[in-house]
């Protein structure tokens, strides 16, 4: 049985338009198991020294900048998943007062 590759490649689907060429951006997309990864942006982030630490013995062999960088998206999905359940929570409570 052969297994399936893991390989990222880079997605040939994708259309760059002249915009892109004219300002000089290359947009690669990857996909990586079949799925559209968005590119990523280098940015220089200064962290304490004991966060850094603490990620890299958290995170083993995946990387300490991957585990930050899903740490983060958590955290915006976790704020805004609390903000729609506040709002429904308060649609409801107006809805119960009302009846």
């Amino acid at each position: 049985m052969k297994k399936k590759s893991t390989t990222e490649t880079f997605d040939e689907d994708v259309p760059i338009s002249q915009a892109d060429i004219d300002a000089g951006r290359l947009v690669l997309r990857k996909r990586v198991a079949g799925r559209l990864v968005q590119p990523k942006k280098r940015v220089t982030l200064y962290l304490d020294a004991a966060l850094v630490e603490q990620f890299k013995s958290m995170a083993g062999a995946r990387g300490y900048q991957t585990l930050i960088n899903e740490t983060l998206k958590t955290s915006l999905h976790q704020a805004d998943l609390e903000g729609t359940l506040r709002k429904v929570i308060r649609e409801e409570l107006k809805s119960r007062k009302a009846a």
